[in-house]
């Protein structure tokens, strides 16, 4: 099982390019995206659990210079 998650990410102004060319270099990063609205940056993560998605984020993306605040979605699987 691969865990999942959406960050959603809020930029100091002016710091947007330099938060996503961070992110995009980060390995569990999966993909990174731009976007207009309450949020600056969505990035799509991957690990093999959710304990590394938490690693991933506290260490890796929340030290990230630029970043004001985030919020993680971990994304769950819903069988029928």
């Amino acid at each position: 099982m691969v865990a999942t998650a959406y960050v959603l990410i809020s930029t100091r102004t002016g710091s947007e390019k330099q938060v996503y060319r961070g992110l995009e270099k980060l390995d569990g990063v999966y993909q990174v995206d731009a976007v207009f609205g309450p949020y600056d940056i969505i990035a799509i993560i991957q690990a093999p659990d959710y304990d590394r998605i938490g690693e991933l984020v506290m260490d890796k993306i929340i030290p990230t210079e630029g970043i004001i605040d985030t919020i993680t979605c971990n994304v769950i699987h819903i069988e029928s």
